[in-house]
Formats: structure tokens, sequence, C-alpha cells
């Protein structure tokens, strides 16, 4: 059995098979709960945040095991931690332009608030499934998926939709540009939480790009191994009037479009001259 300590998510303990089955697995979690109790009692001044299953909340808005979760946060709350860290998913919560359901995590922050236990929630506005850990299937919104143009894209013309292109910030979609769209979001949710913002939900993070992180989607994995440079995501049509706008700002219009001698997915840096010395020039 083990225990993984995650320095930003708080720690979870993860049960493998065993032989003993029902009488081990609960022995497992005892000794699991212990330890983190007196983590938590040898360290008063750190917090300790359980961070739940990504499909807590399914993709129809409804806890996946209300009966189970509330018996699991009871064990929690047993072992002194202090709370859960739960994804709250952009496109679970709003199937339809301003229509939002925060339904399931309004159901999840009563049993917390009923048990004692504190809330920290993680927008994730990018799609769950297809990166490491992904264990489920969360796309972004029907009415956001199904547009064309604002995906980020690499040379050969792979689009990624794990999460809208920076480029297409201010693309309209439906009437609303992205920014808009997060912004209308961030609005429902703080109404549909307003009671409790502050007191039981203790922390909000914002997820800003694939998997949740701030980055490009340079490592597509249906295109990449470890331990390849990945690929330039500056290639769909709002990237390329964006480059095609700053170079002419910088006096080269004769620049048509971002490096091209950066490899592919695989390639090692060795392999390319734009990381040999292509970097270097003016271009």
């Amino acid at each position: 059995q083990a225990i993984c300590m995650q320095a930003s998510f708080g720690f979870r303990w993860t049960l493998s098979p065993c032989l003993f089955c029902g009488v081990a697995q609960m022995a497992a979690r005892t000794l699991a709960l212990s330890l983190l109790g007196c983590l938590c009692l040898s360290a008063q001044s750190s917090n300790v945040f359980v961070m739940l299953a990504l499909d807590t909340v399914t993709n129809n808005g409804d806890l996946k095991d209300a009966n189970g979760l509330k018996n699991q946060l009871q064990q929690l709350k047993s072992g002194n931690v202090d709370g859960i860290m739960v994804d709250v998913w952009w496109g679970v919560t709003e199937p339809s332009p301003k229509s939002y359901k925060f339904d399931g995590y309004k159901q999840l922050l009563g049993m917390c608030k009923d048990i004692g236990l504190k809330m920290q929630l993680v927008t994730s506005f990018h799609m769950c499934g297809g990166n490491v850990g992904d264990t489920c299937n969360i796309p972004l919104p029907e009415f956001v998926n199904s547009q064309a143009d604002i995906w980020y894209k690499d040379q050969k013309g792979h689009e990624d939709k794990e999460y809208i292109s920076l480029f297409a910030d201010n693309v309209t979609i439906g009437g609303r540009t992205p920014l808009q769209m997060y912004s209308d979001w961030f609005e429902a949710l703080a109404a549909a939480f307003s009671g409790d913002l502050g007191s039981v939900v203790v922390e909000i993070q914002v997820g800003m790009g694939p998997a949740g992180e701030l980055r490009y989607p340079a490592y597509q994995l249906s295109q990449w191994q470890f331990c390849g440079v990945g690929a330039f995501q500056a290639f769909d049509k709002n990237a390329l009037a964006s480059f095609a706008q700053a170079a002419a700002a910088a006096g080269h219009k004769q620049w048509d479009s971002p490096p091209t001698d950066a490899g592919d997915y695989n390639s090692r840096p060795s392999d390319t001259s734009f990381f040999n010395s292509g970097y270097q020039s003016d271009y």
C-alpha cells in the first residue's frame, strides 16, 4: 500500500490489488488515515486536502456515487483531514450557452459542510482525456467543441482540442468571445456558491491551459514520445494572423510563418537547425 504526497494537491492514498481484498484494503485505509492524522497533528501550520477522482461529478452533472462518496468523506474527517479538492469542469457545468448546472458540486458542498470539511475548487476549462493520468473523458462544451479554427494546431495540421487556443481569445463564438465565456462562467460559479465562499470553499484554483496548466500543448500524446522536443502550436489561422501582424510591426513582412525547421514531436534538439542555431537569428 502507498501514500502519495503531492506538493500542490495535498495527500492521497492508492490501494493496490491484494489477495485478502476486503480486510486488507480496510486495514490499509485505516493505516493511511492514521498516518494522515499524524501528519496533520504534527504540522499544525499545514492543511491537508485530498484530491477527489476526476469524474466525481459525471458528465451529466450528478455525483457518481453519492453514498459511497459520503462514506469516504466521513473517513477523511475521522483522519483529521482538512478538506477536499475537486475539479469543476466547464464541459459539465455549461451544457448550453449561459445555461449553468452546478447541482452535483452543490450537493458535494452540502456533504462537506455537514461533515465539517473545507473545499478547494479547481476551475477546469480544459478537456479531460488524453493526458497522463486521465481516467475519464470529459470534453469541452459541445457549443465550443463543434467550432472550427479556435484550436492549437501544429505545422502538419494536427489540432489539439484540449483547450481553446490563446490566439482565439477574442474570436466571437455564438456571440461571445472565450474571455467573455470564462467571465460569464465565473459569475455563475460565484452566484451558485455565494453563501459559502470563504467559509466552506476556501480556495479556487484557475485552470489556464491543457491539463489546467499555463502552457501550449506541445506534447500531444497521440504524436509524442518521451523525450522528443515536441512541436510548435502556432499554425492555426488566428496564430498565423498574429504572427503576420507581429512580423509587419517588426519591419519583416517577408516572414510568413513561424519556424518550420524545429523537427517534429520526436526529434532531438541536436537533429534540428532551429535548436542548434536558428533560434539565434533575427527571424
